[in-house]
């Protein structure tokens, strides 16, 4: 089954060319487009979309908090692409519950394979965003992960699915569980996409570059 895309930007031109990027893709649908958060907000609703590819920076409703919205109402997953790479703009994407966040100049290639990833589940971030958030200044405690929770955590960035993580390590898929949410709580996230951005900021893990 195709991946069913909402764009959200407010440049027509930029809608444009992503829907061309995109619908070239036999796996990707794009099923509607919108130029403002709180547009993509009640259309996410409406249509349920797979994901929506969501600019950050637009007039009224800005992305981040039209993300917090989609995802709160389990509208849809949330996929940031934005010229923007400051900590503060990547933080509160990721706090709002956005499944990875991606640069502007994403090759095609690499966004047709993020779209898909996010929309199944999976944590995605750019190489440079990765690396911001590792060069980010430690906080003084690092939380206290066993060997094999940051194990875990290295193969969620690398865009794992529980089962290809279990199956990777020899263990339950039950036990990937219990060493995420141990993670989840020692890191004070609530997802995977968040424990993974907390995870690099904190130096607990290394970019997956």
């Amino acid at each position: 089954m195709s991946v069913r895309v909402l764009l959200a930007d407010d440049h027509p031109v930029v809608r444009a060319g992503l829907r061309d990027m995109l619908s070239v893709d036999p796996g990707i649908e794009v099923v509607g487009e919108c130029s403002d958060g709180a547009e993509a907000t009640r259309m996410a609703a409406e249509l349920r979309p797979d994901l929506v590819l969501m600019d950050l920076r637009m007039p009224g409703t800005d992305g981040v908090v039209a993300t917090a919205k989609i995802v709160a109402a389990g509208s849809a997953k949330v996929l940031v692409l934005t010229t923007y790479d400051s900590d503060r703009d990547i933080l509160r994407a990721i706090e709002a519950g956005a499944a990875g966040y991606l640069l502007k100049d994403t090759p095609r290639d690499q966004l047709a394979q993020a779209v898909v990833a996010a929309a199944r589940g999976d944590t995605v971030l750019a190489p440079p965003i990765a690396a911001r958030l590792v060069t980010r200044v430690r906080e003084p405690r690092t939380p206290a992960l066993t060997a094999r929770e940051v194990e875990v955590l290295g193969l969620v960035a690398k865009g794992l699915s529980n089962p290809d993580i279990a199956a990777s390590l020899g263990i339950g898929e039950a036990t990937v569980k219990t060493h995420l949410l141990r993670s989840y709580e020692k890191l004070g996230v609530r997802d995977r996409t968040s424990a993974v951005v907390t995870a690099l900021a904190k130096g607990v893990l290394v970019s997956p570059g």
